[in-house]
């Protein structure tokens, strides 16, 4: 590579999610052009919730995670990916820890069209 070429430096993804301590609380590990690779760890289930104007991929780095929807349910292990279209009610659930990167426009609320106190992150870096 060019060394005077502009770019981020590479992140390692065990690193950085050996520095998430909270459940549910993603974290902003890369941005371009409005949207951004947000990582989060959790365990358990999820609020009900959509996003009305985006769409979300969810993509397993460790652990196995389930995307529940109101008539069915996909289960996704680590290296395994899935969209959720926009205006799609859904909810996020694991039995075990599990680490996941969500691609999604950079404003995007974790807990969609629903407001929780105990839920809902504010946009954090890592």
């Amino acid at each position: 590579m060019d060394s005077n070429a502009r770019t981020a430096p590479p992140l390692d993804l065990t690193e950085a999610f050996a520095r998430i301590e909270e459940h549910w609380r993603p974290r902003v590990a890369a941005s371009w052009n409005g949207q951004a690779v947000k990582l989060v760890k959790f365990r358990g289930e999820f609020v009900w919730h959509r996003h009305e104007d985006a769409d979300e991929l969810f993509l397993v780095w460790r652990g196995r995670m389930r995307l529940e929807f109101r008539d069915g349910v996909v289960t996704l292990a680590a290296g395994q990916l899935a969209v959720v279209p926009r205006g799609v009610e859904h909810r996020t659930s694991a039995d075990e820890e599990v680490e996941v990167l969500v691609l999604e426009p950079a404003d995007v609320r974790n807990t969609g069209d629903v407001l929780d106190a105990r839920l809902t992150a504010p946009r954090q870096s890592l």
